[in-house]
């Protein structure tokens, strides 16, 4: 449980890391480049780039850190795998954005960052339950995790005196 918990923590943080790279990359688009004043399809566009963005800073947060003991060795298909749920939890925060901007014509830019905050939450759960269960599952990266809790720090305990 100890164990799931500082992933969790770890996962956070470089959620975190990723949640400002998606959003200063977002917005710096979608206030210069992509104005939807400009380009109709301009927040689109930006959270599109701003998510290819962070979905790199969070592979390399995440595989060298929060499942750095799960990691494979050859990171291609890792990297592939982590690109699609990670895609995966794009869909869901455009999904958002798209309804908030489009459908419901909530165009300002506050509004834009509230969709795509909510986006980035629902998409966030999303990702972590994909990335535990599928990209980084022991089973699949031929690693065991390694145990932290009482009973195995306890023989630890005993075996060295």
């Amino acid at each position: 449980m100890r164990r799931l918990i500082a992933q969790l923590a770890r996962f956070g943080v470089v959620g975190a890391v990723g949640f400002v790279v998606d959003t200063t990359v977002f917005n710096v688009l979608r206030i210069t480049v992509l104005d939807p004043d400009e380009v109709h399809s301009g927040p689109f566009w930006a959270k599109v780039i701003s998510t290819v963005v962070a979905i790199f800073v969070n592979w390399m947060g995440n595989r060298y850190w929060t499942f750095r003991e799960q990691r494979r060795a050859v990171a291609t298909r890792e990297g592939i795998e982590f690109v699609v749920v990670s895609l995966g939890g794009m869909v869901i925060a455009l999904a958002c954005l798209g309804v908030s901007h489009y459908v419901m014509g909530l165009t300002s830019v506050l509004a834009d960052n509230v969709a795509n905050i909510v986006g980035l939450v629902l998409g966030t759960v999303f990702r972590f339950w994909l990335y535990k269960v599928w990209v980084y599952h022991p089973e699949r990266t031929g690693s065991e995790p390694v145990a932290t809790d009482v009973a195995h720090e306890g023989r630890a305990l005993d075996s060295t005196g």
